[in-house]
């Protein structure tokens, strides 16, 4: 108990949140962490996935790779980029220190969902809807942004969502390499045997965890609300080009 209140005692101390190597600091560290290894992972994954999708082929290699990225720990990923002459532990301008190894790791952690999502997503598009694209003589480029990409993008979405709250969670172990992020106050806690600031972090880490998490789900709620009415949403696609 002694340790809950430390630990409440420390997110309310002002001095906690502010000045160099304040969590607020650090929180803005590991969100853009965050974010850039999502960036990464979507620039590389979702164009491989959603084409893959849209050709019908590479359903075992999108699988496959969904099963490969979760088997492989992400803290021993990232402990192999680091002891490497390249990316290697040099600063990275805002990421820190070991900063390039943080995010190669993170972003080959955000890949699985995003492929596999966004592959499956673009494979369950109704194949009676495909027919009448085709029917109404769409190209094939006209069918997949008119047609498929909107009717899969709320799971698209969903594998978005699940690659956002695993990044911002994993990101932590950046400190265990000398990287940004909140979990240098949890590591600093829990060494220095203050416990309270370890949890205290951890709290942190967990409610904007939270939050990310309501708001992804919030934006795919929207697109699945866009789609509700797949065969009228989609019709006004049908028409001719022109």
């Amino acid at each position: 108990m002694r340790v809950l209140t430390d630990a409440w005692d420390y997110l309310l101390a002002a001095s906690s949140w502010t000045g160099d190597g304040g969590m607020l600091e650090l929180l803005l560290q590991q969100l853009l962490l965050t974010v850039t290894a999502l960036v990464l992972a979507l620039a590389v994954g979702l164009p491989v996935a959603l084409g893959l999708g849209h050709l019908g082929r590479g359903g075992f290699l999108a699988v496959n790779i969904s099963n490969i990225g979760r088997a492989v720990p992400t803290f021993a990923l990232l402990a192999v980029l680091v002891t490497l002459d390249w990316p290697g532990y040099e600063s990275f301008g805002p990421y820190g220190r070991a900063g390039v190894a943080t995010l190669l790791a993170l972003t080959l952690f955000a890949l699985p969902p995003i492929i596999t999502n966004g592959y499956v997503a673009v494979r369950e598009v109704p194949s009676d809807v495909l027919e009448a694209a085709d029917g109404m003589g769409m190209t094939g480029a006209q069918r997949f942004w008119r047609v498929e990409l909107p009717l899969a993008l709320p799971l698209v979405l969903s594998g978005v969502r699940l690659a956002l709250v695993q990044v911002w969670a994993t990101a932590t172990i950046a400190a265990l390499v000398a990287g940004p992020g909140l979990g240098r106050v949890i590591t600093d806690g829990f060494y220095r045997s203050q416990y309270g600031q370890g949890i205290a972090g951890a709290l942190v880490v967990a409610a904007v965890a939270l939050l990310l998490e309501l708001a992804a789900a919030a934006a795919e709620r929207f697109a699945a609300r866009e789609r509700r009415d797949p065969l009228g949403t989609v019709s006004q696609g049908l028409r001719p080009a022109g």
